[in-house]
């Protein structure tokens, strides 16, 4: 009796430790499938997300600033998931970095000039011209060089800014300024209107030619001063999507955004003019 006892006390834990490891198993593997089944239910919404995470990269004139800005804003509330980025600045230079190879997905320049190093470049296709924009005399709030007229610029006491001829800020202001017959000598000629016209802000110089679009955007920082030469150098300001963008789909909503009514209102608001 003593020996079946013995055997049987040896047997009994050991049975009760095989029996309690393979509960633990059994305990054990719905869990660890859950985590699985849980890793996969979620890998496919995280790959799916960013997949769906897009950046749509905008170049756009300097004068485009605020306007653009705007629309971008109103572009990512309507398309979640999409991330609109600008570079502003120079056509001229935009255009360059363009066909230099910069990332971009949309073009909007200042003037066909600067579009037309793009498309001959095969990088961009039938762009549209969506506004017109036409300059006016920037001085500041108190005109200390009492500018009344583009004759005005060329008193060499004056201090004048341009943007330099090679931007459409720059090429418009030529024109106008051989329209009128007045020679300027400019203290300085600014890469794009946008510090062209913060030189009359910081009252660096008493005047500069700038678009009216950008006088209106300063809100009261300078005056602007129509002059009847401008209407001989309107800008035509066209926009394309690239035919190498990376987000090509975004690229062209955002286009029809610009050319929607919607767009247009915003555009206008700011002193754009239709082409």
């Amino acid at each position: 009796m003593f020996r079946r006892l013995s055997r049987w006390a040896v047997v009994a834990p050991a049975a009760l430790a095989l029996a309690t490891g393979l509960s633990g198993c059994g305990s054990g593997e719905p869990a660890a499938t859950a985590s699985s089944a849980s890793s996969a239910s979620s890998s496919p919404a995280s790959s799916t997300s960013a997949a769906e995470a897009t950046t749509l990269n905008v170049f756009a004139a300097a004068s485009l600033t605020e306007t653009f800005t705007e629309l971008g804003k109103a572009f990512e509330a309507s398309h979640p998931g999409v991330s609109v980025k600008f570079n502003f600045g120079s056509s001229a230079t935009l255009a360059q970095q363009i066909t230099q190879g910069a990332p971009a997905d949309v073009f909007a320049a200042a003037s066909p000039a600067t579009m037309k190093t793009v498309t001959d470049a095969s990088l961009a296709a039938s762009p549209v011209t969506f506004v017109r924009n036409k300059l006016e005399i920037a001085v500041p709030p108190d005109n200390p060089a009492k500018v009344d007229a583009l004759s005005d610029l060329a008193d060499p006491k004056v201090k004048v800014a341009l943007c330099a001829a090679q931007v459409p800020c720059g090429a418009a202001a030529v024109k106008a300024l051989d329209a009128a017959g007045v020679t300027v000598k400019p203290v300085t000629l600014e890469q794009d209107v946008k510090a062209t016209l913060t030189k009359v802000r910081l009252g660096e110089v008493d005047a500069a030619l700038v678009y009216k679009t950008d006088v209106l955007a300063a809100q009261g920082q300078v005056t602007g001063i129509p002059f009847p030469e401008a209407d001989k150098a309107i800008n035509d300001y066209p926009i394309a999507p690239l035919t190498k963008a990376p987000a090509p789909e975004p690229a062209r909503q955002f286009v029809d955004l610009v050319l929607s009514p919607e767009g247009k209102a915003v555009l206008t608001k700011a002193g754009f003019e239709a082409p």
